[in-house]
């Protein structure tokens, strides 16, 4: 908005002048009141989802990552968003710039700060698109609000004194926090780190990371979510969810059986239904004393030295299968308008949930961002 033509006679200049500058400080003044986002390792669009269920004013402006499959689940759901398939190093505080964007949303490689990656920290280089950003934060001013996700046993890292150097440089305000959604009522467990930065102060204490929501800041929050809430149906599961022989004969002791009555399941890794151990739980619509009585059985049938196919049509009774993707997505709080473009395989669809972030958490967390 930069001139006012025909508002007044050109014989009372000053006050059409003044009239202007008036109208472009409102202007101004609304479009700060809108946040422009600019969303990087933005996998299958996590941040964006949480920004629109927090309902806050303004726009995901452009999102960025190099996983190509990620970004096509991303177009797939957000059309009009600038999906950019680039290496975030190559961002400068000009391109930036030319965004326009007050509020980076991100979630970087959470590799290097895991037992999986070696917690090789700053010497892997998947760490070096996050120090890439740490050196652009303090030279780009409009950024006014900054939240980032990752793995619990980043804030012990040197990545993490890292970004908070940086923030401090910048000028920003921080609050960090380490929470699981179980803790917000979603029967999921996924620990993790997050950072919540701005220019203005915060009204709550920050001296140590928080493992909680403060009372005062929860509000309405009441999201108290089932399992079975989440489930598709039976009828529409398909044989591949359920599990195959060999590992329900070799690994079904090793794994996390969860059922109606559960009131968490497993982080969900993007190693599920590849890996048995350690990646997710597995449903069975038997109720606990049903489980506890087959595998009773089954453990007398081992002492007995039974045959292998009489123990295994035992364990076939308790009808274990995966959690669908469909499902996986619900425990992650992802809408149900959310969808895999068609050409997507089972196997990239547990891949990239498993990268990805708990919707309704950082929902809550921008809204705390931006209060």
């Amino acid at each position: 908005m930069a001139q006012c033509r025909g508002a007044l006679p050109s014989t009372n200049l000053t006050l059409q002048r003044k009239i202007c500058d008036l109208f472009i400080w409102i202007w101004k003044q609304i479009k700060k009141m809108e946040f422009r986002v600019l969303e990087l390792f933005s996998g299958i669009g996590g941040m964006h989802f949480a920004f629109t269920s927090a309902a806050l004013p303004g726009t995901v402006v452009a999102a960025m990552d190099i996983n190509t499959h990620a970004n096509a689940v991303y177009a797939h759901n957000f059309p009009t968003t600038s999906v950019c398939n680039n290496n975030i190093q190559s961002l400068t505080p000009n391109k930036i710039k030319k965004m326009n964007v007050n509020m980076i949303l991100m979630s970087p490689p959470c590799q290097p700060h895991t037992r999986v990656g070696n917690r090789l920290d700053i010497a892997d280089n998947r760490s070096d698109a996050l120090q890439h950003i740490c050196n652009l934060l303090p030279q780009c001013s409009g950024i006014e609000y900054v939240l980032m996700e990752n793995v619990k046993g980043f804030e012990s890292s040197l990545a993490h004194g890292h970004l908070l150097q940086a923030l401090r440089l910048a000028g920003y305000n921080w609050r960090e926090f380490i929470l699981s959604p179980i803790q917000l009522g979603i029967p999921n467990s996924r620990n993790r780190y997050y950072c919540l930065a701005r220019k203005k102060d915060f009204c709550f204490d920050g001296k140590h990371i928080l493992e909680e929501i403060p009372t005062e800041l929860k509000g309405s929050i009441s999201n108290v979510i089932t399992i079975s809430s989440l489930l598709e149906s039976e009828a529409s599961i398909a044989p591949e969810h359920n599990l195959p022989d060999k590992i329900l004969s070799k690994r079904v002791w090793l794994m996390d059986i969860v059922n109606d009555e559960a009131k968490k399941t497993m982080c969900f890794t993007k190693g599920y239904t590849h890996y048995s151990e350690g990646t997710g739980s597995v449903y069975t619509p038997l109720g606990k004393k049903d489980m506890d009585t087959i595998f009773e059985k089954v453990k007398e049938l081992e002492s007995n030295g039974d045959t292998e196919e009489i123990r295994l049509k035992l364990l076939k009774s308790l009808r274990l299968r995966y959690f669908t993707p469909r499902e996986v997505a619900r425990l992650m709080s992802f809408p149900n308008t959310f969808e895999f473009p068609e050409e997507t395989t089972n196997r990239q669809k547990y891949r990239l949930l498993g990268n990805s972030i708990n919707v309704f958490v950082v929902s809550v967390l921008l809204k705390i961002l931006c209060s």
